[in-house]
């Protein structure tokens, strides 16, 4: 059979007519953007004047910035009257302590933060014994992980709801190698530190930590600690202290910080710089004035600050830390030993009473053992008295059942001097807190607010309330100052090519509401919060979607 050319024309054409009726074959036009968000008042990062406009993601970056880029995308927010911003960079978290058990991160969503930085305060979730030689294999379930690398890589595996970078813990390397010990290290053993530092430096840590209250990070010379930070030069990236004092010898602990940072040739970052002590407030103008003369002279140095009077550690902290020397177990032995009781109250009771304040400005924040659980929340003197027992007597018992495990707040700062800490143009904001939810695994113990409030209460206290710093300072300090610190070249700014990581809120409303009494509360607010170009949060509903990565330190 033959066709002609018109029949054949004729035929095929009524087959794409056809086809171009038929919707299940048309293929659908792409939109020029994933996200549009239109007509807000955008903050770059970098603490300028505000500007309003549009932001457009693609791809999982920021496509465009720039007035009327026209609302061709699949999801459109009308920004009008608030504020779009970075993703906020929490330069000193500890949400790491619960990610694996649940990895939405609820409360630091919530607070707009799409970035943190952990392995703070001398401790990181990796090296462990693998990578220093032993024999035990570490995994996720005991939160710790061979190399650094390994612990990023985990994290991309998650997925996570947040993005994750992280420095290298000097305690953690210096219990690897030398033990809970209170000794100096050989050569071999500093040579060895040394090499894991550099290690987990290649493998995309953004800084080296230490925690210098805390052992096994205590027993470190500054000689030591100089040495270990030397990887650290080259590379540009900053040496973060939670410093040996930061109480009656608070200025000797300055000195030390910015001698082990000038000896190595690092940047200097000081965590959570406060006074601590009503006898010690007014050493904040002494404080900042060696901060400030080490920067003219050359140090590259800043620090941090969490938007509270009240600080949050670890219950040990009361006694001497050369109680501490080789490990719980030890230290658990010496609080028993009837012996060595009347020297260790008496100098326990010197502290609480002359430093922190009194038993009551102490609270107990967790425990370990489930039958103390209604000490949580509880201060520490009007518990105690509750169970007609004496309180240093109630705080080595709670230690005791709990192996060593008790969290507390302590009452003890000013809050003058927590405002001008904020507002000091060398200060950034951080929590120095874990993730928390309302419900599931993250909610655990009585914890400090700071989790789950600090980055919504410098909006609604500090700028709004106070005016102690204005928006674009805090917003600046928020991202564009801690990502630049890190080297998170990606992150921190609303720049055409960066991270689509945003936030959307509402400087009228936006507010914290997570108390010392009920901490379990989230903040207000905080309109939108993508990461890395998808949508997490979108007024007050979290999304499925878990689109953080781990960030490693360019």
């Amino acid at each position: 059979m033959t066709i002609s050319r018109r029949e054949f024309l004729a035929a095929t054409g009524a087959v794409l007519a056809a086809a171009n009726c038929a919707p299940s074959l048309a293929l659908p036009a792409r939109k020029r953007y994933d996200v549009l968000i239109s007509g807000g008042t955008v903050f770059d990062g970098t603490g300028q004047t505000p500007v309003t406009t549009d932001v457009a993601l693609l791809d999982g970056r920021i496509a465009a910035v720039g007035p009327a880029l026209g609302d061709d995308a699949r999801v459109v927010i009308d920004a009008r009257g608030l504020a779009v911003a970075p993703g906020f960079v929490d330069i000193h978290s500890h949400a790491d302590s619960s990610l694996f058990e649940d990895p939405r991160a609820e409360s630091v969503i919530r607070q707009g933060i799409t970035t943190v930085v952990v392995g703070k305060d001398g401790g990181s979730r990796g090296p462990s014994a693998a990578a220093a030689g032993g024999a035990a294999q570490p995994s996720r379930t005991s939160g710790r992980f061979a190399t650094l690398g390994d612990f990023l890589q985990a994290v991309d595996r998650l997925p996570s709801a947040i993005n994750v970078a992280s420095m290298v813990g000097l305690g953690t390397i210096r219990g690897l190698v030398v033990g809970n010990a209170d000794r100096p290290a050989t050569a071999g053993e500093l040579q060895q530190m040394q090499s894991l530092v550099s290690a987990a430096l290649s493998q995309g840590a953004c800084g080296a930590s230490s925690g210098l209250e805390y052992p096994p990070g205590a027993f470190a010379s500054r000689e030591e600690l100089i040495e270990l930070c030397r990887p650290l030069a080259s590379r540009g990236l900053p040496y973060a202290t939670h410093m040996r004092n930061e109480d009656d010898h608070l200025l000797e602990a300055v000195d030390e910080a910015i001698a082990i940072a000038k000896g190595a040739g690092c940047p200097l970052q000081i965590s959570h710089l406060k006074t601590d002590g009503p006898r010690n407030w007014k050493k904040i103008d002494e404080v900042l004035g060696r901060i400030e003369t080490a920067r003219a002279g050359g140090l590259d140095v800043t620090f941090d600050r969490y938007p509270y009077a009240a600080y949050a550690t670890g219950l040990t902290l009361i006694f001497p830390v050369r109680t501490l020397d080789g490990g719980t177990s030890a230290f658990l032995s010496r609080i028993a030993d009837v012996g060595q009781r009347d020297t260790l109250r008496e100098g326990v009771l010197k502290k609480v009473m002359e430093t922190i304040g009194g038993w009551d400005n102490i609270m107990i924040a967790g425990v370990a053992h489930d039958g103390d659980r209604a000490a949580e929340g509880k201060r520490l003197g009007s518990y105690a008295s509750s169970l007609g027992a004496d309180p240093y007597d109630t705080a080595v018992a709670l230690l005791t059942r709990s192996k060593g495990e008790v969290g507390m707040v302590g009452f003890s700062m000013s809050e003058e001097n927590v405002s001008r800490f904020l507002a000091h143009p060398l200060g950034m904001v951080c929590t120095d807190g874990g993730a928390f939810a309302t419900e599931g695994p993250a909610r655990r113990g009585h914890p400090h607010p700071r989790g789950l409030g600090s980055f919504p209460r410098i909006l609604g206290h500090y700028v709004r309330e106070k005016k102690a710093l204005t928006l674009p300072q805090a917003i600046h300090k928020m991202t564009g100052f801690p990502a630049a610190r890190v080297k998170l070249a990606d992150r921190g700014r609303l720049v055409s090519g960066l991270a689509g990581d945003v936030v959307v809120f509402d400087p009228a409303t936006v507010r914290d509401r997570a108390t010392f009494t009920e901490p379990f509360q989230y903040p207000e607010g905080i309109r939108a919060v993508i990461v890395n170009g998808q949508i997490a949060l979108r007024d007050g509903v979290r999304t499925e979607v878990r689109s953080g990565q781990a960030v490693r330190a360019s």
